[in-house]
């Protein structure tokens, strides 16, 4: 594989960890978020990631065996939202509940934690890259 595709794959995955984040920024940034510009309270995003065959002279030899990673898209998560018995809240329904968002904080620490590890493999996967190809050109010498 040349240097070119390797640096090619890793960033698409830098890319994809960070759009990643910051979509688990938003949902930790909106966790009591209860009434939005669209109405209702905030739900959960979440990044989907896909396979996107690499474009180059060596993809084409090897096309089922390189793929670049990219967000296919941000969705909404489908599950429930929290219904918290409040009747004094301003924002609480004819029967006292009040709708608070499905973001758990427990669970976007841990995904920021993948996201983070994901990132830290993709630097040093174009770590070593730069570092054969450094190697590489001292064996010209």
């Amino acid at each position: 594989m040349d240097f070119i595709t390797s640096f090619d794959i890793c960033s698409s995955g830098l890319s994809a960890q960070r759009k990643k984040m910051d979509v688990i920024v938003s949902n930790l940034a909106n966790a009591s978020t209860i009434q939005t510009p669209e109405g209702g309270p905030y739900k959960r995003k979440v990044a989907v990631l896909a396979a996107e065959p690499v474009n180059s002279k060596f993809g084409s030899a090897m096309k089922d065996a390189l793929s670049q990673v990219k967000v296919q898209e941000v969705i909404e998560d489908s599950e429930g939202l929290k219904k918290v018995h409040d009747p004094s809240h301003p924002n609480a329904d004819e029967q006292g509940f009040v709708t608070y968002p499905n973001v758990n904080v427990v669970t976007e620490m841990a995904d920021m934690i993948t996201v983070n590890r994901a990132y830290e493999a993709c630097v040093t996967a174009m770590d070593a890259t730069k570092n054969m190809v450094l190697k590489a050109l001292d064996i010209g010498k």
